[in-house]
C-alpha cells in the first residue's frame, strides 16, 4: 500500500487508499465471499473505515500470514487480491475459486511483473508453507511450478494489470464499470480527467 503508482500530482496514499478501496468493492461484491482487507497495521485505521459490516482488518500486509489467518478462522478457501488493481473483473477472482477444485493453489499474474492475486485451499498445502507468497516477486511462478509435487497443484488463471507505477493508470478502462474511488480521484487531477 504504497501508492507508488500514482500518477504526478496525485497523492500517493491518497491513491492506494482509492485503490484498496476498489479492490475490495470487488471481493466484497462477490456472492458467497466474505470479504475483509489486509493491511500494515499502521493502515489499519483508513482500511477499517471502507469494510462492510461486520468485517475486521487483519493487519499485516504478508500473503502467508494472511492465509494463515483466515485458515485459523475456519476459511476453506481464500482469495487474496491485490490492492492496487482497482478495476480487476469479479469474473477474474472467480475464476481462481474455480481453479481451486483441482488445484492446491491458482494465481492471476501480472501482465507486467509478479502477481494480482492468488487463492488457496485452507490449510495450506504443505508444498506451500515454505513458499514466500509475495505478490511484488517476479519470479514467484516459476519458485511455485518448482515447488509443486504434480502439475495439477498449480493453476494459473488469466492476468490481469496493476498500478505499480505512474503509467500504469493508462490500463484502466473507462468504460469498465467499478473502480469508482481511483477514478473520482483521477477525474480531481489537473492533466488527468480520468
Amino acid at each position: 500500500m504504497d501508492g507508488r503508482g500514482a500518477p504526478p500530482g496525485v497523492d500517493p496514499l491518497a491513491f492506494a487508499l482509492a485503490n484498496l478501496e476498489d479492490t475490495y468493492e470487488v471481493a466484497a461484491g462477490l456472492n458467497f465471499v466474505s470479504a475483509t482487507i489486509a493491511c500494515p497495521p499502521e493502515h489499519a485505521d483508513s482500511a477499517a473505515s471502507m469494510l462492510w459490516s461486520g468485517a475486521e482488518v487483519i493487519p499485516t500486509g504478508d500473503v502467508g500470514d494472511v492465509l494463515a489467518r483466515l485458515a485459523g478462522l475456519g476459511a476453506t478457501q481464500s482469495a487474496v487480491l491485490s490492492a492496487d488493481a482497482p478495476d480487476l473483473p469479479a469474473l477474474a477472482v472467480g475464476k481462481l475459486f474455480r481453479a481451486l477444485g483441482r488445484a492446491d493453489l491458482a494465481v492471476s499474474p501480472c501482465q507486467r511483473r509478479g502477481t494480482v492475486a492468488l487463492a488457496a485451499n485452507l490449510p495450506l498445502a504443505p508444498w506451500l508453507t515454505d513458499v514466500d507468497l509475495g505478490f511484488d516477486d517476479a519470479g514467484l511462478l516459476d519458485r511455485l511450478a518448482a515447488a509443486a509435487p504434480r502439475r495439477a497443484a498449480l493453476a494459473t488463471t488469466p492476468g490481469w494489470h496493476r498500478l505499480t507505477e505512474p503509467g500504469a493508470v493508462a490500463f484502466l478502462d473507462p468504460g469498465l464499470e467499478g473502480w469508482e474511488s481511483t477514478r473520482a480521484l483521477l477525474e480531481q487531477t489537473p492533466h488527468h480527467g480520468g
